[in-house]
């Protein structure tokens, strides 16, 4: 898909400044989710999490909907929207599975609350403690450079350079 992605691309410098903000978008989005994520360790429900159970692929789907526009061919978005609906959708319901299965109730009130994809317009506050809900809560909306780090969200970071490398490229006529 990428390489045909990249074939079908007529990048402008309008094209690539628009997708490169909504990239942007998406990329801070993702950042802030990894510095805010104890994965495997802890349920995460504050951050962007207390607006979307997603923030991850949040993130994602505004950096295919801005490389798309990068790419200077618009019917691309509904194409990869499509396709991500598709991929994403049934991974995001397992991983809402496999969470409550590990979280029980905390998991529950949260996955009531709080969209699996889409944004609600007030972040989540979870409940207070209670000796019945003894699996650990992250309470703070803190960011960490370590935990981005941990996560490998550079790496998101470092194939959005390089993709708008090669589209920069591609405008300049340097390709096809």
């Amino acid at each position: 898909m990428a390489v045909a992605f990249f074939w079908l691309a007529r990048p402008t410098p309008s094209s690539l400044l628009v997708g490169g903000v909504v990239v942007s978008a998406g990329l801070a989005v993702r950042a802030w989710a990894a510095g805010v994520l104890e994965k495997d360790w802890r349920l995460t429900v504050t951050g962007p999490y207390a607006f979307t159970r997603n923030p991850l692929y949040l993130g994602s789907f505004v950096i295919g909907v801005g490389t798309a526009a990068a790419g200077g061919v618009p019917w691309f978005a509904l194409l990869f929207a499509a396709f991500f609906g598709l991929a994403y959708g049934p991974t995001m319901t397992a991983e809402s599975r496999a969470l409550e299965t590990r979280f029980g109730e905390r998991y529950a009130q949260y996955r009531n609350a709080v969209p699996l994809f889409r944004p609600r317009a007030r972040p989540y506050r979870p409940p207070a403690p209670t000796p019945d809900a003894p699996l650990p809560v992250r309470a703070t909306t803190s960011f960490s450079l370590r935990r981005y780090a941990r996560n490998k969200e550079y790496e998101a970071a470092l194939g959005a350079v390089a993709g708008f490398a090669l589209l920069a490229a591609k405008a300049a006529g340097w390709w096809g």
